[in-house]
């Protein structure tokens, strides 16, 4: 597997078809991104975190050259925390070590291109299997924020996790 940057020409459409449905959509962003997420909203969304956040979206690239996965990465210069947002996996290939496999690439790059101290993520506490994959990453919980967001009837806890520099 490997990074790449983000290239709308060839990622767009295929990154935004793996958010079939609204509360998958809701555990990804948070509802910070319009659903559908579409082309424009989508571009027009992470256009703004690059300019009011300095994030920048990455695509990972899995070994037989299909896209794999995304998330977003941003670091705070103040703190020396990089932070990973919007982090998705190919539903096809879920359960299979990708995400992991991203996310140690991701934290690779925060570490070691970035130059951040500690990488950290939200995840929702309905989100189980992924905060099971974050913690196999090696991410683990620094805090909660008990029910911070509401889904329909549900009331989410959203869970801050981090990995620290060896």
């Amino acid at each position: 597997m490997r990074l790449r940057p983000f290239i709308p020409a060839l990622d767009l459409d295929i990154v935004v078809s793996w958010i079939t449905d609204q509360r998958t959509h809701a555990l990804w962003s948070g509802n910070r991104i319009p659903f559908p997420a579409e082309g424009e909203s989508f571009l027009r969304s992470f256009g703004e975190l690059a300019v009011n956040c300095g994030d920048t979206p990455f695509t990972a690239i899995d070994d037989s050259g299909r896209q794999a996965g995304f998330f977003s990465f941003s670091l705070n210069t103040d703190t020396g925390e990089g932070m990973l947002k919007f982090v998705v996996v190919d539903p096809a290939l879920r359960g299979q070590g990708v995400g992991r496999k991203m996310l140690a690439l991701a934290v690779r790059y925060g570490f070691e291109i970035a130059g951040a101290d500690a990488v950290q993520l939200m995840v929702f506490s309905a989100n189980v299997r992924a905060i099971h994959c974050y913690e196999a990453a090696g991410f683990a919980l620094r805090h909660t924020e008990y029910g911070a967001f509401r889904f329909g009837d549900e009331l989410w806890d959203r869970c801050n996790m981090v990995i620290r520099r060896e």
